[in-house]
C-alpha cells in the first residue's frame, strides 16, 4: 500500500497537510460545543442568570457547529480531488505498464483479471483514501482530544467509558479475524465473473448459434452465486458491528446517568449543578470517544480489501518485462527490408518442449517468403518473433542484418506491417482504423488510406457504407464481415508503407477470387518490400519465391512450389488434399 501511496505528487501532499490542518479545527470546534453546553446547562439552573449570557453561548455553539461544517466541506473536497488524481495517476502507469508486457505476461494475470485490477482494485484504494483523508485523521485526534478532556472530571465515568471501548475494540478485532481473508476470495471472484461475462460477449454468436443460453446463464450463476454468498457472509458478519456499537453508545450513556444520578443525590447542594453539568458534558465526550473508535474500525473494515487490492496491482506493476528494448534507433547498414533466421529455437517461458527447432533462412527485399505446414506446426510462432511478441530461445533472428533485440521496440515494429490472424478492428471510423498507430513518418494522409484500401480490394464496400470512409467500425468490426475485416487489417499495414510485410493467415476469410486479385495487387505494390505469409491454402502461396515447409517445429522441405511437389513429401502431402490432378499436373 505505501509502495502506491508514492504515485501522490507534491501537490497532492499539500492537500492532504492542509486536511490535517482543518481535520484538528473541525475537531477542536466539535470538542468546544460540549464546553458550551455545559455552561449553558449551568447558566439555566444557576438564579440571577442573564439570557444575554446563554444567548452568548449558545451564539458559541452555533459558530461552532458552522466551522465544523465548512472545515469538512473543504477537507470532504480536497480527499476525493487527491483520491481521484491517486487513481487517475496509478491507473495510467497500470495500463502503460501492460502496454508493454510479453504477451506470455498478459497470459499469467488473463485478460478479465487484468480488467479487474485497473478498475474495481484501484476503486477499493480510492475509496480508502478518501475516506482515510477524512476519518482516519479525525478519529484518533478526537479520541485523544476527548479522553484528554474527560480523564480529570470523574474516575468512575472514565471507567465505564473504558470498558465500552475495550468492548467495541474486542468485537472489531474478532470481526476482523474472520472476514479478513475473505477479501482476497472476493476479488478473485470478481476476476472470474468478469471472465465469464467477457466470454460471453464476445461469443454470443456461438452460444445463440447453438441454444447455449441456459448453459451460458448457468455458468454465470455458478459464480454468481458463489460471489454473492461470499459477500452476503461478510456482510452478515459485519452487521453485527452496528448493533453492537450502538449497545455500547446506549449502555454507556445510561451508566454515566445512572451513575451521575446516584452522585448528584450524594453530593453537597453546592455541588449539584456542577456535578449535574459534568455529567452532560461527559456523555457527550464519552460519545465523541465511542464515535472515534466506530470510525477507526471503518477504516479497518476497508483497509484488509484495500491492501488485497494494493497486493493484486503491485503484482503487475513489479512483473518484470521480459522483452527489453534496445538502444538502436536508425539504421545502421544499406541492408532494407532483410530478415535472417540463424539457427532460431524457441520454446515459450513455461514450456519445457521446442516450438521451433533450428530454424534458418534468410529473406531478402522484394522477395516473397511463405510458411506452410499443418496446424501447430509453429508458423504463426516463427513470424511473431520477428516483430519480438516473444523473443528467441536460442539463435537470433537479424532484420536489415542488426538483431533485433539491438533495435527499440518501436523502431523495429515501424519496418514492419503485421497483419494478424485475427482481424482486429477498433472502435473508430474506417479513416482512423487505417491510419492507426505511429508509424515514425509523416502522417498517414487521406489520399493513402483510399490508395491503401483499393488495393486492400475494399473501396467496393466502403464506399457503400453509409458514411463512407468516416463510417464508425463497432467494437471489434461486428458490423462487417470477417472477409472485410481482414481486408482491412490488409489495408492498414499498406498504408504504413513499411519495409517488412507479415502475413500471419492474413487471407483465410476471403473468396478465392477476391484472394487472387488481392495478391495481384498487393504484389505489384509491395514489390520493393519483403512479404512473409503464413498460410493454409496453397493456393494463396503457390508463387512465391520461396516457400518454407514446417512440420513439429522443423523445416522439412523449402524451395518453389515446382520444386516442393518433386523433393517434400509433407509438402505433397497437402498439396494432393487441396489441388485436383489437373491443377497439380500444370503447376
Amino acid at each position: 500500500m505505501i509502495k502506491l501511496l508514492k504515485n501522490l505528487g507534491k501537490r497532492e501532499l499539500i492537500l492532504a497537510i492542509i486536511c490535517v490542518a482543518l481535520v484538528v479545527v473541525q475537531v477542536w470546534l466539535e470538542l468546544k460545543m460540549p464546553d458550551y453546553m455545559s455552561e449553558i446547562t449551568v447558566l439555566v439552573q444557576t438564579e440571577g442568570s442573564q439570557m444575554q449570557e446563554i444567548l452568548r453561548a449558545g451564539g458559541y455553539m452555533i459558530l461552532c457547529a458552522l466551522g465544523s461544517l465548512v472545515s469538512a466541506v473543504i477537507v470532504g473536497y480536497f480527499a476525493s480531488k487527491i483520491a481521484a488524481t491517486f487513481s487517475m495517476k496509478v491507473r495510467k502507469k497500470l495500463f502503460t505498464k501492460v502496454e508493454n508486457l510479453a504477451i506470455n505476461e498478459i497470459k499469467k494475470f488473463s485478460t478479465s483479471s487484468l480488467i479487474t485490477r485497473t478498475t474495481n482494485d484501484i476503486t477499493q484504494i480510492q475509496m480508502l483514501i478518501a475516506m482515510g483523508l477524512q476519518v482516519s485523521i479525525r478519529a484518533p485526534i478526537t479520541a485523544v482530544w476527548a479522553v484528554t478532556k474527560i480523564l480529570h472530571k470523574n474516575w468512575q465515568w472514565s471507567a465505564l467509558t473504558g470498558i465500552g471501548v475495550i468492548v467495541l475494540i474486542s468485537v472489531i478485532a474478532i470481526l476482523m479475524v474472520i472476514v479478513m481473508p475473505k477479501f482476497k476470495i472476493v476479488q478473485k471472484l470478481i476476476d472470474k465473473i468478469n471472465g465469464v461475462t467477457r466470454e460471453n460477449l464476445t461469443g454470443i454468436r456461438v452460444v445463440r448459434a447453438f441454444n447455449a443460453e441456459s448453459y451460458q446463464e448457468e455458468k454465470f450463476e455458478k459464480v454468481n452465486e458463489k460471489l454473492t454468498n461470499q459477500q452476503l457472509f461478510n456482510q452478515k458478519v459485519f452487521s453485527i458491528l452496528s448493533p453492537t456499537m450502538y449497545l455500547v453508545m446506549y449502555f454507556l450513556t445510561l451508566s454515566i446517568y445512572f451513575l451521575g444520578a446516584y452522585m448528584i443525590r450524594d453530593a453537597a447542594m453546592a455541588d449539584k449543578i456542577v456535578l449535574f453539568g459534568d455529567m452532560v458534558v461527559f456523555s457527550s465526550y464519552g460519545m465523541q470517544v465511542i464515535m472515534s473508535f466506530l470510525m477507526i474500525a471503518m477504516i479497518f473494515m476497508m483497509l484488509p480489501r484495500a491492501q488485497v487490492s494494493a497486493g493484486r496491482i503491485n503484482e503487475v506493476l513489479d512483473t518484470e518485462i521480459s522483452i527489453k528494448d534496445g538502444k538502436i534507433n536508425s539504421n545502421l547498414t544499406d541492408e532494407k527490408g532483410t530478415v535472417e533466421f540463424k539457427n532460431v529455437s524457441f520454446k515459450y517461458p513455461d514450456g519445457e518442449e521446442y516450438v521451433l527447432k533450428d530454424i534458418s533462412f534468410k529473406a531478402k527485399r522484394g522477395e516473397t517468403i511463405a510458411f506452410i505446414g499443418s496446424t501447430g506446426s509453429g508458423k504463426s510462432t516463427l513470424i511473431n518473433l520477428i516483430p519480438r511478441f516473444y523473443d528467441v530461445t536460442d539463435g537470433e533472428i537479424l532484420v536489415d542484418g542488426v538483431n533485433v533485440k539491438d533495435y527499440t521496440q518501436s523502431f523495429l515494429r515501424n519496418k514492419i506491417g503485421y497483419i494478424s490472424q485475427r482481424a482486429v478492428i477498433f472502435n473508430d471510423t474506417v479513416n482512423a482504423n487505417i491510419a492507426y498507430g505511429e508509424n515514425g513518418k509523416e502522417k498517414i494522409s487521406e489520399k493513402k488510406i483510399k490508395e491503401a484500401i483499393e488495393v486492400a480490394q475494399a473501396k467496393d464496400f466502403v464506399e457503400k457504407m453509409e458514411n463512407g470512409y468516416e463510417t464508425e467500425m463497432s467494437q471489434g468490426g461486428t458490423n462487417v464481415s470477417g472477409g472485410q475485416k481482414q481486408r482491412l487489417s490488409i489495408a492498414r499495414a499498406i498504408a504504413r508503407d513499411p519495409e517488412i510485410y507479415i502475413f500471419d493467415d492474413s487471407f483465410s476469410a476471403l473468396d478465392y477470387k477476391t484472394d487472387s486479385i488481392l495478391r495481384k495487387e498487393l504484389k505489384k505494390y509491395t514489390k520493393d518490400a519483403t512479404t512473409l505469409i503464413v498460410a493454409q491454402r496453397i493456393g494463396t502461396i503457390i508463387n512465391s519465391d520461396k516457400i518454407i515447409v514446417l512440420d513439429e517445429g522443423k523445416v522439412v522441405g523449402e524451395g518453389t512450389h515446382k520444386e516442393l511437389l518433386q523433393n517434400c513429401e509433407v509438402y505433397k502431402q497437402i498439396a494432393i488434399s487441396q489441388l485436383s490432378k489437373e491443377e497439380l499436373e500444370n503447376a
